[in-house]
């Protein structure tokens, strides 16, 4: 569209689960439009809408449950395509693939962030955890992140354009869902 720094592929959508495409749905709970609230457990995003709706989007979690942060957090801070550096405890779980990647990538194509990221914080301070689009979209609806959220990178640049900093991010634990 010219208005991007760089190139954003086209994704296979034969290589994801139907269900898990973005699309506009019934929301039952009472959360305020604007907030994002993130179903771990059915692997779903919810950007809360006027009247009952949402637009929904399917999501990657965390590989292991434990990596995955839970309860109520906002943007603190948004990026277009973001520099990612793995967090110190990435590199002490996993030095074989982190390791190299210690002092970060630019963003970009490669990056694991994607086009677009929502820094989430808690109580003022950045908890690391992003909302973020990938370069693996094939892992929408599975476990497969060190406990980001990821999305499409079309469907995060479409959330990024509708949320502003210091919007509500709720993040459900496993066991409850929207």
């Amino acid at each position: 569209n010219g208005r991007e720094r760089f190139w954003i592929p086209a994704v296979n959508l034969r290589r994801i689960d139907p269900r898990f495409l973005r699309r506009e749905v019934a929301y039952p709970r009472d959360e305020e439009p604007g907030a994002i609230v993130v179903d771990t457990g059915a692997r779903f995003a919810y950007l809360v809408m006027a009247a009952g709706r949402a637009m929904r989007y399917g999501i990657a979690v965390g590989r292991d449950e434990a990596f995955n942060l839970t309860g109520d957090t906002y943007s603190g801070g948004k990026a277009e395509w973001p520099n990612w550096r793995p967090t110190p405890e990435m590199v002490a779980r996993d030095p074989r693939r982190y390791a190299a990647l210690r002092q970060g990538l630019p963003g970009g194509g490669r990056n694991p962030l994607g086009a677009r990221a929502l820094y989430l914080y808690r109580d003022g301070d950045d908890t690391y955890y992003r909302l973020h689009g990938t370069v693996e979209p094939w892992t929408i609806g599975t476990m497969a992140s060190a406990g980001c959220v990821r999305l499409i990178n079309q469907d995060i640049i479409d959330l990024y354009q509708r949320v502003p900093i210091g919007a509500r991010v709720v993040i459900l634990p496993p066991d409850v869902s929207v």
